[in-house]
């Protein structure tokens, strides 16, 4: 099963193409910009607490059948964070010093 690939940033709704490298998911999959991630929230994922890896850049070539973007193509659909911006910043406060593996 392939990543989602979420369009946008869930924070402030930057556009986050399939190669974007400022793209950063959690392990839910939820996706954020870098600035939204080290900025506001701080590498706490607002939902769980847990943190943030770089998303993976799924290829523009069919090195291999049928694995590409052009072959398996990313979601259109846009999603927003459940909380807002002020709570998820509150939150991302209280545990930020606590690395994410130990969360």
């Amino acid at each position: 099963m392939a990543l989602e690939l979420r369009p946008n940033c869930e924070g402030c709704d930057k556009d986050l193409p399939p190669h974007s490298t400022e793209a950063r998911i959690c392990t839910y999959e939820c996706t954020f910009c870098a600035d939204c991630v080290d900025r506001i929230l701080l590498n706490v994922y607002p939902n769980c607490g847990g943190g943030f890896a770089p998303r993976p850049i799924r290829p523009a070539t069919e090195w291999r059948p049928g694995l590409s973007v052009a072959k398996r193509p990313p979601s259109s659909t846009r999603r927003q964070m459940s909380y807002s911006v002020e709570d998820a910043a509150a939150f991302s406060q209280r545990i930020k010093d606590i690395p994410p593996e130990k969360r």
